[in-house]
């Protein structure tokens, strides 16, 4: 596993559990995690799994955070705004569309933003999670920029080859994605197999 901490972000598209499922696998398998969750992304988490505060989440995602380091959204002078910080990359799971935008034009007006614009700038891997649908011209052109940019665009549209049978396993087939584009050996899933 990586001994530079991954960035993970949680902003206000609908797919909290997505999010929610990346933080315990990465916490139960003691991945530097450096965790940012936007106020909206505060109220997904509350909506959609009725998650409202840090000791919650925490309860939620395996009750160890040894690994887990939490940074306030508006503090954009934190460790991952500089690209100095070495780190293992960044996911935004699930990524609003304001966020795309924000990320396409470079606007850095949160630590979100501005840590995906250092990840950018600093060739890392940056993954973003957008969980929308449909897809209006605008919300296309932003999500091209990003990929022109650098970014992996990783919709949180699971597949149906390995069979599922509950919600989860739609999550862990999008988490599994995730966790091959930051080189991450965990197996949630049963891969292809032809």
């Amino acid at each position: 596993m990586s001994k530079l901490p991954v960035v993970l972000a949680i902003t206000g598209a609908s797919g909290a559990p997505y999010g929610v499922r990346l933080l315990e696998v990465l916490a139960i398998h003691n991945v530097p995690t450096w965790l940012m969750i936007s106020s909206h992304g505060w109220r997904l988490l509350t909506e959609e799994c009725g998650i409202k505060d840090d000791r919650e989440l925490k309860r939620a995602t395996g009750n160890d955070w040894t690994s887990v380091r939490v940074f306030d959204d508006k503090d954009r002078g934190a460790e991952p705004a500089s690209g100095s910080a070495s780190t293992a990359g960044m996911v935004i799971c699930p990524c609003s569309m304001g966020t795309v935008a924000a990320v396409a034009h470079g606007t850095s007006r949160s630590l979100i933003e501005r840590a995906a614009d250092v990840v950018l700038k600093e060739r890392r891997t940056l993954v973003l999670v957008p969980r929308e649908t449909p897809l209006s011209l605008v919300h296309l052109r932003n999500l091209t920029l990003v990929a022109e940019a650098g970014a992996i665009v990783l919709p949180a549209a699971p597949g149906f080859y390995h069979k599922p049978e509950q919600v989860r396993d739609l999550v862990d087939f999008v988490v599994q994605r995730i966790l091959d584009h930051l080189g991450l050996e965990v197996a949630l899933v049963k891969r292809w197999g032809g």
